[in-house]
């Protein structure tokens, strides 16, 4: 407060204050007075009651809560007078004491009666609101503030006056609790005698955004609540009506169904406006390119809003024409404006299929244009599964490469597949196309000559073939050939005499001599035979040292041939 110039008293003045002050001879102590500003000065103003000394009072008590003294010279106010000249020849009054006196004695009035009170709240406090009564400070819990919930914050309420209740008085501790929801429930009361006996189903009303939830939003009715459910805020999709409905904000709102006897009022927003679906719009018919809007996306694929006002979907499977498409969070974004193509529309529904893949050519219809078997590609790898990897082929097209072809080496294969990550640059071999299927088949292994071929060339069909034994078990013997070349000798393979057709006969590390008898493309693996040998070691003696019609037995003949060797 700037400091007013201080008036010089005349002595017109200085006669009346002299009159005043034998007019007021009956002046007590702890009384209430009208007393006159004299002076001001060093935030202290003086004031005259008409005794023989002038009172001093602050003048912070001149002010009310929150707000900036308003005082001038020659201003009266009611003061209270503590003592009257003291030990020190002064006057002690009070400015507060005067107005919280007289603001008690009507604030007890108006508990005692349940009458209304108006306050100003001025302060925010833990559990409420700090409230000026007339000069009184009263406490006003938050559970207290409003019926309604529907103040966001009560910042909103500072420096605003109130209608109160009393719900609590203690003069002697200083101690008032008030109440703005005691006055909204009455309030309430008659707003919903009133609003139940007008509302009926079909009615336009109008209210106030009380509270969101996931499932719908509650509206203050003026007495009553009624629900929004979230299929009734729109005719298209809503993810959440907090991205529709604010909080407090004023809506119209149309009664759906009306409990009477349960007071249960169901309420919608997008009853209001005709339902699009009732005339829809000429550019919705199958197979139409049209523009339309991103609302959302998820797991299962994209929700789109079309003309702002038709629910559209986008399924995985027509996203792209790849077989694995990424998530659609990849290729789209919420908000963003796209081309697709109408491919379904359910009316019962109320959905319109679309697709963003239909809107391009299907890359299979030509790829045997650009691409034959036996062809090499540079590429990437898009995806790794357990059972291989996923290579780019086409822009919308990949191909796989089997664990099986990533290594002649079975026992790498896995290794290999482990130590792949997206991105990695690889080269691959169509194996084959298959565009029926949409199916590419692709190898790494068939980029180098195959061993096994290669030892099948020096090593055709009926050959003998040396190797030694890496495994034995009670069917059969394993045979490492060369180059990790794997042959096996069943039991019955071992000898043409069966006696002799016993594994423990060998061991370990053992070479042995024995001929392919033929070969399992599945297994990658070579069938041996050692008795093959013999029959053929005989039928090579037979023939050189004997015939069918000599009458010498086999026996007699090898011991002819062993005689010579001799």
């Amino acid at each position: 407060m700037e400091k007013t110039e201080q008036k010089k008293i005349t002595n017109t003045d200085y006669e009346a204050l002299i009159s005043k002050s034998f007019e007021n001879k009956s002046i007590r102590e702890k009384t209430i007075v009208n007393g006159s500003v004299i002076s001001f000065e060093n935030d202290i103003v003086t004031i005259d009651v008409g005794l023989k000394s002038e009172g001093r009072i602050p003048l912070s008590e001149f002010s009310r809560p929150g707000q900036k003294p308003e005082i001038n010279i020659g201003d009266s106010f009611e003061v209270f007078v503590e003592s009257i000249d003291n030990s020190n020849g002064e006057t002690v009054l009070s400015r507060e004491k005067a107005v919280k006196q007289k603001a008690w004695n009507s604030l007890q009035d108006s508990f005692d009666n349940n009458k209304v009170v108006t306050g100003t709240p001025f302060n925010r406090v833990k559990g409420g609101m700090s409230v000026d009564l007339n000069g009184v400070v009263a406490f006003l819990p938050g559970s207290q503030i409003d019926t309604r919930q529907i103040i966001k914050d009560t910042k909103e309420l500072l420096n605003k006056p109130l209608d109160l209740m009393i719900l609590k008085m203690d003069k002697f501790r200083g101690n008032i609790v008030v109440s703005r929801k005691a006055i909204s429930e009455v309030e309430l009361k008659e707003q919903r005698e009133e609003l139940l006996s007008t509302i009926k189903e079909g009615s336009i009303i109008k209210g106030k955004v009380k509270n969101i939830t996931d499932y719908g939003a509650f509206i203050d009715l003026g007495g009553m609540d009624g629900l929004v459910h979230i299929t009734d805020i729109s005719w298209t999709k809503v993810n959440s009506p907090s991205e529709v409905l604010n909080l407090g904000e004023d809506i119209s709102v149309k009664v759906l169904k009306f409990d009477e006897e349960l007071s249960r009022l169901s309420l919608g927003i997008k009853q209001l406006t005709d339902n699009p679906w009732d005339n829809i719009d000429s550019s919705i018919e199958k197979n139409n390119e049209i523009t339309a809007k991103v609302n959302s996306v998820n797991d299962t694929g994209i929700n789109l809003l079309i003309n702002d006002k038709y629910d559209g979907v986008i399924a995985l499977n027509e996203m792209t024409w790849l077989k694995k498409p990424p998530h659609p969070s990849k290729l789209v974004s919420v908000n963003e404006t796209i081309n697709v193509k109408i491919i379904d529309i359910d009316s019962e529904k109320k959905k319109i299929a679309c697709s963003l893949k239909q809107t391009k050519s299907n890359p299979w219809d030509k790829l045997n244009e650009t691409l034959k078997i036996n062809d090499i590609l540079d590429t990437e790898v898009v995806n790794i599964v357990d059972f291989g990897i996923f290579v780019k082929v086409h822009e919308e097209i990949d191909g796989m490469v089997h664990v099986s072809d990533l290594s002649w080496d079975e026992k790498k294969c896995q290794q290999i597949l482990e130590g792949f990550k997206k991105g990695d640059k690889v080269k691959v071999k169509i194996l084959e196309i298959n565009v029926e299927k949409e199916r590419i088949s692709l190898g790494i292994k068939q980029l180098e000559s195959d061993p096994l071929q290669e030892f099948l060339d020096k090593h055709p069909l009926k050959s003998i073939v040396s190797g030694e034994i890496i495994e034995i078990d009670d069917r059969l013997l394993r045979i490492n050939l060369e180059n990790n070349i794997i042959g096996t000798i069943k039991k019955s393979n071992l000898s043409k005499d069966k006696n002799e057709q016993r594994v423990e006969r060998f061991a370990l590390g053992e070479k042995v001599d024995s001929i392919i008898v033929s070969i399992d493309q599945k297994t990658r693996t070579l069938n041996l035979s050692i008795k093959e040998i013999e029959i053929k070691d005989e039928k090579e003696a037979l023939s050189k040292y004997g015939s069918s019609d000599s009458g010498a037995s086999l026996g007699d003949i090898l011991g002819s041939i062993l005689k010579k060797k001799e």
